[in-house]
């Protein structure tokens, strides 16, 4: 018998309770000091970790303080900078055109909704989220690699692309609630839900997952 859709609310729930113990310090695992950085910083660690942007933005931010340093940059020296990263071509582009569009459309502010920061060059719904919840306390599924995955095995979506599983997530995730479940599905997948070894053993949601065991 397929579970009902009032029946995986309230596995969520139960999922949420105990992850929210289990990680009570879970957050974002990239450094910001505001709205800004967090933006440059979620567009350049695609398909890169938190860490290598942490290590190569955190001085870097000392020198572009503003999207107006961004924009006015030059990009043989940006991209040299940010060459440790990965696509770091592509994404000097992506950050020097996203930091035009905010100074020229936004006063050099960050947008505060789905629509204006996705119009941002580089900027789709994950990173607009990132920021959306993090810095703006709006609801927000985080989809990152660690969120698909754990999601997807706890048997809380059928999907594999970002967008249909922030779709089912919402569904049944309550909207307070978002961004914390974002933050603590993250923190449990880096730790024990990992891609090529789940330690189920060690999982303190074994009894709430279909997947256990399976890997």
């Amino acid at each position: 018998m397929s579970e009902t859709l009032a029946d995986k609310k309230l596995r969520t729930l139960k999922i949420i309770n105990i992850l929210s113990e289990e990680y009570p310090d879970a957050k974002c695992h990239l450094e910001y000091k505001n709205p800004f950085q967090l933006l440059i910083s979620t567009i350049l660690a695609a398909q890169c970790t938190d860490e290598r942007v942490n290590k190569v933005m955190t001085p870097l931010y000392k020198k572009y303080k503003s999207p107006a340093d961004f924009a006015e940059a030059d990009p043989e020296t940006l991209e040299k900078e940010l060459s440790s990263i990965n696509f770091y071509r592509n994404k000097t582009k992506a950050v020097i055109s996203c930091c035009r569009s905010l100074t020229e459309k936004f006063a050099g502010e960050v947008p505060e909704t789905m629509e204006e920061l996705t119009s941002l060059s580089g900027v789709g719904r994950k990173t607009a989220n990132v920021v959306l919840g993090n810095c703006f306390g709006l609801p927000a599924i985080m989809t990152d690699t660690h969120l698909n995955r754990v999601t997807q095995r706890l048997g809380l979506t059928e999907n594999s692309t970002p967008e249909k599983i922030e779709t089912d997530l919402t569904k049944i995730v309550p909207e307070n609630l978002q961004v914390k479940f974002s933050h603590i599905i993250g923190e449990h997948g880096r730790k024990i839900c990992k891609a090529r070894k789940p330690l189920c053993s060690e999982c303190v949601i074994s009894s709430l997952c279909p997947s256990k065991n399976m890997f």
